[in-house]
């Protein structure tokens, strides 16, 4: 079972460009790369590398890049149709917000079971495109943190 506390990682440039990653199980659903802690010990700084690394293989401790905790969280409803993975009764998870500036956009390795596409976007692009307003809104805040993100 899944545990109802997960990361959403915004991955852009300092030029403010967003990763985004479409769903293979929902195609047209785009979003940032998000994931579930594996454990309830295991740290939402180290969910969001682990997610990083699994989703895109990118290294988010790599030199150039900045992983960067926002000190924000969302707290939402799951989805119905994706409510199986979690213990019965679960039905709000907490998601804590990450960003990470890298230098320049790069084509990503994509997890073929979890995803099946990628494309870098504007940031305002970026949040048109989400499927979920939590992540719009994310990307939304990159303007207003400015030079906080990026080296």
């Amino acid at each position: 079972m899944k545990i109802p506390q997960s990361v959403l990682v915004v991955i852009h440039t300092p030029a403010l460009e967003v990763l985004l990653i479409e769903r293979a199980d929902a195609p047209g659903f785009w979003q940032s790369v998000t994931g579930s802690k594996d454990t309830e010990a295991e740290g939402f700084e180290a969910t969001a590398v682990r997610e990083v690394q699994e989703e895109t293989g990118l290294d988010a401790h790599a030199p150039g890049h900045v992983l960067s905790d926002w000190g924000l969280e969302n707290v939402y409803e799951i989805y119905p149709q994706w409510r199986h993975r979690y213990a019965p009764g679960v039905t709000h998870n907490t998601e804590h917000l990450f960003g990470l500036c890298i230098p320049h956009a790069v084509p990503v390795r994509l997890s073929p079971r979890e995803h099946r596409s990628q494309v870098w976007l504007p940031w305002a692009q970026a949040a048109e495109r989400c499927f979920s307003p939590s992540n719009a809104e994310a990307i939304a805040w990159l303007p207003r943190l400015g030079g906080m993100i990026c080296p």
